[in-house]
């Protein structure tokens, strides 16, 4: 048994040792598997708990320091993300280590925790509720705002607020009641907490110039007031849904106009709205989407939420112009030179890993960080628990658009449902990938500073990518992300959604699409 024990735990160091990419699930099984090894009391452990600790020591199976690794994870909601460009080399034994860790960290009873049994009900009326708060007497607008509602997307972001929305009511103290709204309908008295039976305010103008005129119906197209009941089994808060149909009224407004700037053809697999419909009309489907959306958020009647959401429509516009700086669309070809100190030669300037993750942070981070937040803010959480919220939402937010680079790559436009195969590249946009593999290969930085204009540059950018290490670090990094995201979530107490939370950041880093 002493024999048996002492090859556990010589496999699960030398586990430990190789398994540099720090996946989430990996860390906190590699711990489990190593406490196992040498003590009955942990054993005895609830699963949670032992999760808790792994997370606690979490940045030891780094080969460096995580926090050397990763910028502040200040939660005030404005921080600009800022990380070395260098990350952990790849592991030979990445799919050993998950396979067993894949056995270890399950919640009791032995299967994974399925998100839709958690808020399938509310996931499911997602896409129908948003159409409704679309509806307007221009046809053609009308159709062309639902457009990429009737297709297949990845609700991502709704997922992320919903179960955060649940999660964190297991960390707010007992008896915390959500906020009353700041403006209650026609400029009458806030009512009372306690008479928050129904959340019909959410779909009732606030202005008395706007009764009589076309959102009157909406209370009667979710079903009257019935349907805006609070469910104490769900946990969730109708003004929490709501904000999840909003944040992804924002969301799909910003694809409608980056597909405008990226010049696209396709989008979730179908034809783009600028590619059928032309660019003027893609735009003012994209404005009309955001003026629906800012009139919701309104209606939230929450000043804190209404600030968030609008600075991250703030961020979107600010994370654009950013990259357009960088890219061939709507901007010089021209590459931008500095001088070398010590030569006096002109050598070409590259975009720093810094401006390319606070570009990351508006255009992708902010909309997840916040929404989190202001899920949270909604229920009356204490300041506590929105902080965790937001960290576990802005790192989560990064390692996605990391994976979704190195997607680019690695992904086939039929899964990845818009163009891959290096097309940032044709945009002339160099992400973690590029600027991973030019610091193994220097010939890349001419090709990023004139921004891959040139005949050829793609291609060859393209293959020195694939030849370098570059789409591993950038794995490595989006995994380190995560791994912050999973120490976050882990200080609240356990529930079925904190766990699906945590799985989240493993689905993240494994996805295809």
């Amino acid at each position: 048994m002493l024999r048996t024990a002492t090859a556990r735990a010589s496999s699960a160091k030398a586990a430990a040792a190789t398994a540099t990419a720090c996946h989430p699930r990996s860390l906190i099984a590699l711990h489990q598997l190593r406490t196992n090894s040498t003590s009955s009391t942990a054993r005895a452990l609830p699963w949670s708990i032992r999760a808790a600790s792994a997370a606690s020591r979490i940045a030891a199976f780094f080969k460096r320091p995580l926090a050397s690794s990763l910028a502040s994870t200040s939660t005030n909601g404005n921080s600009r993300t800022s990380v070395p460009p260098s990350a952990p080399a790849s592991s030979a034994t990445w799919t050993q280590t998950m396979a067993q860790a894949e056995t270890l960290v399950v919640p009791p009873g032995g299967k994974l925790v399925n998100p839709m049994e958690l808020i399938g009900t509310e996931l499911g009326s997602l896409t129908d509720n948003i159409k409704k708060l679309l509806t307007t007497d221009q046809q053609l607008l009308h159709r062309l705002a639902r457009y990429y509602f009737d297709q297949n997307g990845k609700h991502i972001r709704p997922l992320i607020i919903l179960l955060v929305s649940q999660a964190a009511s297991y960390a707010s103290p007992p008896g915390t009641q959500p906020l009353p709204p700041s403006v209650t309908p026609h400029g009458s008295a806030p009512a009372p907490s306690d008479s928050f039976a129904a959340f019909t305010y959410i779909d009732t103008p606030i202005s008395t110039a706007l009764v009589g005129h076309e959102d009157d119906a909406l209370v009667a197209s979710f079903g009257g007031p019935a349907a805006y009941a609070a469910h104490p089994a769900s946990r969730i808060l109708p003004t929490q849904r709501r904000l999840a149909e909003i944040t992804e009224m924002i969301h799909t407004a910003s694809l409608l106009h980056d597909d405008v700037i990226d010049v696209a053809d396709t989008r979730r697999g179908v034809p783009s709205v600028n590619a059928e419909h032309g660019n003027k009309l893609a735009i003012l489907a994209g404005d009309y989407l955001l003026a629906r959306a800012s009139i919701g958020l309104a209606r939230l009647r929450h000043c804190e939420v209404v600030e968030l959401l609008a600075s991250v429509i703030a961020n979107l516009v600010e994370g654009e112009v950013m990259q357009l700086r960088n890219g061939n669309v709507g901007g010089a070809t021209e590459p931008r030179m500095l001088l070398s100190a010590s030569t006096q030669v002109p050598t070409p300037a590259i975009p720093s890993f810094d401006h390319y993750l606070e570009k990351t942070y508006m255009k992708t981070a902010s909309l997840i960080a916040k929404s989190c937040r202001a899920a949270t803010v909604l229920a009356g959480s204490p300041e506590t628990v929105n902080d965790v919220a937001y960290t576990y939402g802005k790192h989560l937010g990064l390692a996605f658009q990391l994976v979704d680079d190195l997607l680019d790559f690695t992904g086939s436009a039929v899964t990845f449902g818009k163009p891959a195969g290096g097309a940032d590249l044709k945009l002339g946009l160099a992400t973690a990938p590029v600027l991973f593999a030019a610091e193994e290969f220097p010939e890349l930085r001419p090709l990023i500073a004139r921004r891959f204009s040139e005949e050829g540059d793609a291609m060859r950018a393209f293959d020195l990518v694939h030849a370098s290490t570059g789409l591993q670090k950038t794995r490595d990094l989006a995994a380190q992300h995560c791994q912050v995201a999973t120490q976050a979530i882990v200080a609240w107490p356990a529930s079925p959604a904190r766990d699906a939370l945590i799985q989240l950041t493993d689905k993240v880093l494994t996805r295809s699409r």
